[in-house]
């Protein structure tokens, strides 16, 4: 009886395998096997013509090889069918495809032998990935596949599929633009999606009857099938999510993933553990399963196979799918050293990939803190950016408490909190950080390591986190304060993220926890675009300035120490700031920008000069809004004013 307690066990003495041909390849004359499982006596491969049910058709034993391969080669042509291994290593395990699958049956149950170039959309050769000068210019846009399309209201015929990001032109009833046009017409330089590798609790065969966000993988080399338009064939899921890459990328968005390599789904089960059993996971001194990832396992990231598996899994995506940067799932789960030689092997291998992550882990681990990427280790890690939870926290107040209060729901003496977010969670000589309650130091050594937002598919909403710490809000109260905490993400230092929907006041009709909550909840509810376009319209001219100005996008923490500068009095419930435009190869001089989340109106001293005002209430124009003023300026009521002198 296997006890699945791994104490006695010295995995660092298990041989490492250098090479890159890990899994099934096929070719139309042969298809070649090949895993680690450095603890197996016997590796038996299964064919079968069906990916979930009949009898195999043909069993081979693996021969080993050295460091802890085992490979064989079957002649002839073999695409279509499918395949699962089964290994004893004294016992026999459970029978699973292999963990560098790529292409999976429905539900994953069984892996598919396929010919890589048939998934290839027309020109795909021509299709390249973008490539930025700074991470700093994206404006990433978070979104899930199924939320995004699967209301009726979207205008949308592949609802809740892949597909749904490559229709042009959709719209809702009375003509507001949706899905693809929405996205191109809102601005943002890049999507980011949530998970897409294979998971488990969708039923592939029933999508539509249960949902989940997809943060319980099952196999992280193959795509999703429940958002394919066949899930039998392993080869059409892998088509159509390059058919929505090569769409965004022909638009000039780029494609983040969302990666959970941190823990599977299963843990017992999983193709890890029944491969090469307790190797892939941590373990308490117990010998039992550690679990800082609050699902019941967390991924041996320091161990040498689990590293190479991790970057072999990036690359593929990169290669086989052209994507253009990986969001890490509670990244503070990652040893450093896993971290620094992901950003170094991606360098090599294609420049550019944006790398950020969760700085913080969902419970105890048995790795030491000071050895894990979370937030405050994120100077070692140079190249990787950390999601700035403390201006998140800042603007709406405390993420999981429903009557917490924040600068834009009107707690005053949060100000230092947002200007640490302002300067983008650098080091700053006007920052007090004794005064930033959730961070007593900068965390970010430069600005593109720090991502900054209010909402993401975590928690709740915006607009539900503001209703309901707000006593008795008007829609109009709260239209401000959507706005003004999106004019703050969006203009800081750093680099912006936002949660899609947040421009019309999504709402989860106040679910804080939706991850398999009803598409009643989670969908993106398209008519609410025509219900606050006042707030859409104003998110897009902010995704405008800022691509606009590059005073809003620094590359240097040094830049932002120089030339950032806190230059007005202070204020209770207000913000306010200047940026040496020219300096930076902006158009604009002398910038500032002032916030005011107080409910009335405040006069604002100004320095030497005249000003002409740029953006105010509900208003931006980079020509100006035919205001110039000097000495002083009245900023309305939770709004942001942007003077300039030029």
């Amino acid at each position: 009886m296997r006890t699945w307690k791994f104490n006695y066990i010295d995995f660092s003495t298990y041989p490492h395998y250098e090479g890159d041909d890990l899994g099934v390849f096929w070719s139309p004359e042969k298809t070649v096997v090949k895993i680690w499982a450095p603890t197996a006596h016997i590796v038996e491969f299964r064919l079968y013509k069906n990916g979930e049910s009949g009898e195999a058709f043909h069993k081979t034993n693996l021969q080993p090889v050295g460091n802890g391969v085992w490979s064989t080669i079957l002649k002839g042509d073999y695409e279509g069918k499918f395949y699962t291994f089964r290994i004893n290593d004294g016992a026999w395990l459970e029978e699973i495809p292999d963990i560098y699958a790529r292409c999976v049956g429905v539900n994953g149950k069984r892996g598919m032998i396929y010919n890589p170039k048939k998934t290839n959309p027309k020109k795909w050769k021509r299709d390249k990935g973008l490539r930025i000068n700074s991470f700093t210019e994206a404006i990433i846009y978070e979104t899930h596949i199924r939320d995004f399309s699967i209301a009726e209201n979207s205008g949308i015929k592949n609802r809740g599929k892949y597909l749904g990001y490559t229709e042009e032109n959709t719209k809702t009833k009375n003509g507001f633009l949706t899905g693809l046009a929405h996205l191109k017409e809102l601005g943002i330089t890049h999507v980011h999606l949530l998970p897409v590798s294979d998971f488990c609790t969708v039923d592939e065969e029933k999508p539509n009857e249960k949902y989940n966000w997809g943060y319980d993988p099952q196999h992280f080399n193959a795509p999703e099938g429940s958002y394919s338009t066949n899930p039998f064939d392993g080869t059409v899921r892998i088509k159509e999510l390059k058919m929505l890459v090569k769409t965004l990328h022909d638009n000039g968005i780029g494609v983040f993933v969302d990666v959970v390599y941190n823990h599977t789904y299963f843990a017992k089960e999983s193709v890890f553990n029944q491969t090469v059993p307790g190797y892939f996971y941590r373990q308490k001194s117990d010998g039992s399963f550690s679990n800082a990832s609050g699902c019941g396992n967390e991924i041996a990231t320091e161990r040498s196979m689990v590293r190479k598996y991790i970057i072999d899994s990036l690359k593929y995506w990169v290669q086989e799918f052209h994507i253009d940067g990986f969001r890490f799932d509670l990244m503070g789960i990652y040893d450093l050293e896993t971290m620094k030689i992901i950003r170094e092997e991606l360098d090599k291998f294609s420049p550019g990939i944006l790398i950020y992550g969760e700085g913080w882990a969902a419970d105890q681990s048995p790795v030491a803190e000071h050895l894990r990427a979370v937030k405050i280790n994120i100077p070692q890690l140079p190249g990787i950016a950390a999601y700035n939870d403390d201006f998140r926290d800042a603007l709406k107040g405390n993420h999981g408490l429903k009557k917490s209060k924040g600068f834009v729901s009107g707690l005053e003496l949060r100000e230092e909190a947002v200007k640490f977010g302002v300067i983008a969670a650098t080091g700053h000589p006007q920052i007090v950080y004794d005064y930033v309650e959730t961070s007593k130091h900068p965390w970010a050594a430069e600005p593109g390591q720090c991502i900054n937002y209010v909402s993401c598919h975590d928690n709740y909403t915006l607009w539900d986190k503001l209703k309901m710490s707000v006593s008795h809000p008007s829609d109009l109260q709260l239209r401000k304060m959507v706005k003004l905490a999106g004019a703050l993400v969006l203009t800081s230092q750093g680099v912006p993220f936002l949660h899609a929907g947040v421009e019309f006041c999504r709402t989860k009709h106040g679910d804080g926890n939706s991850y398999k909550s009803p598409d009643s909840v989670n969908q993106i509810d398209w008519d609410k675009k025509e219900q606050y376009h006042d707030v859409f319209k104003y998110f897009q001219k902010l995704v405008q300035l800022r691509k606009n100005h590059p005073a809003f996008r620094l590359t240097s923490a040094e830049q932002i120490r120089r030339y950032v500068n806190f230059c007005t009095q202070y204020k209770s419930g207000v913000v306010s700031y200047c940026i040496h435009g020219k300096e930076v190869g902006d158009q604009w001089g002398h910038i500032i920008l002032v916030f005011n989340a107080q409910n009335s109106p405040v006069v604002i001293p100004l320095p030497e000069g005249n000003f002409s005002i740029v953006a105010k209430g509900n208003e931006i124009d980079e020509s100006g809004i035919g205001e110039v003023v000097s000495d002083m300026v009245e900023v309305k009521e939770i709004s942001m004013t942007i003077l300039v002198n030029y």
